[in-house]
């Protein structure tokens, strides 16, 4: 069974896209990223995405993750911040923390395409 198929399918799937954006833009760190982001254009493709990457039947169509995410000037701590709020979407649908770790080693790989703005520097 795929991991698509034991979190649920088409609605776990739909269920966390609108759970993760709602947290996304919740957040003041993540919000300025969606501010002229046609929300359910967005969403459509993060549904199909999910589906693909998950083991779904979905074949997924969008740009690779460099050109979507080209010149957004996203950092480290942007990112880590997205799969904060990625684990808490899944935890909250209840999905198993195996199957999280699963989720995140698939997700993980993506960090140097997503991630295009310098390393922040620590103040000591």
């Amino acid at each position: 069974m795929s991991i698509y198929e034991s979190i649920g399918g088409a609605g776990a799937v739909q269920a966390a896209v609108e759970d993760f954006y709602s947290r996304l833009l919740a957040d003041p760190q993540l919000a300025p990223f969606f501010a002229d982001v046609d929300l359910q254009h967005l969403k459509a493709h993060q549904r199909a995405f999910l589906t693909a990457a998950l083991g779904g039947s979905q074949i997924y169509q969008g740009r690779d993750m460099a050109a979507a995410h080209e010149g957004l000037g996203i950092s480290e701590r942007d990112f880590d911040a997205v799969v904060a709020h990625l684990v808490a979407t899944l935890t909250g649908l209840g999905v198993p923390d195996e199957t999280i770790g699963q989720i995140g080693g698939l997700l993980t790989p993506l960090r140097s395409d997503i991630v295009t703005s310098p390393a922040e520097k620590m103040v000591p």
